[in-house]
């Protein structure tokens, strides 16, 4: 489990095809390294897509990366030479300063917008429709691993974002152009409230479901 506040930007040494599945090998700030030792085994998201370490270099890590992965997450397109957010796995003394990020990407979004305004950048991406429904204004989204939040939404399936000097500091969206695929993980939270509501009959696969919207009016929900 992580937090969704990136540690360092990585750098891929090398993404290895073997057959359907790669081997990458990520390069890390001395700093991150230094802060506690690498264990085989453990977990760590890259641009949001949580590893396994496999091999411990003195400067990184390999980590397998299955054929699902490459096919669902953009870390089939990295190259040597690419830059990732690198967060390790969050401990129970963690403080929660994002949202619970899992690292299981629920699809690739595309960037539509780099807008400054002022120091900061309004950053626009649309999400695949299938993920409209768990997206909603001041919710939490994890954008290439990065927790966020998003200020509104645009169109059936789009988000804006403001992205603070801070975050474009110390990720790897600062490097981000308009028409780059990005990975985009839900807030878990929305996922697990929308499989109840259809176990509950009152959700169905639609954009807007009638029986749901007929739910919250009978409710005092809606006015």
């Amino acid at each position: 489990m992580f937090t969704g506040l990136v540690e360092a930007v990585g750098e891929v040494a090398r993404l290895s095809r073997r057959g359907p599945e790669a081997q990458i090998r990520v390069t890390l700030p001395k700093r991150l390294l230094d802060d506690a030792p690498l264990e085989l085994g453990e977990s760590i998201a890259i641009d949001g897509v949580c590893l396994t370490v496999t091999t411990i270099h003195a400067d990184g890590f390999d980590a397998d990366a299955s054929s699902e992965t490459l096919a669902v997450t953009t870390l089939g397109a990295l190259s040597s030479g690419s830059k990732v957010n690198v967060e390790r796995a969050c401990r129970p003394d963690t403080r929660l300063g994002g949202h619970l990020v899992l690292g299981h990407v629920d699809g690739v979004g595309r960037i539509t917008r780099l807008d400054p305004s002022g120091d900061a950048i309004l950053f626009g991406v649309e999400a695949p429709e299938a993920l409209s429904r768990y997206l909603a204004p001041k919710g939490s989204v994890a954008v290439a691993g990065v927790s966020l939040t998003i200020n509104r939404l645009v169109g059936e399936s789009g988000i804006e974002i403001m992205l603070v000097p801070h975050t474009l500091a110390e990720t790897s969206l600062s490097r981000a152009k308009v028409g780059d695929a990005v990975n985009l993980e839900v807030d878990v939270l929305a996922r697990y409230v929308a499989r109840q509501l259809e176990w509950a009959g009152l959700l169905g696969p639609g954009k807007r479901d009638a029986r749901l919207m007929d739910a919250l009016e009978r409710g005092g929900f809606l006015r």
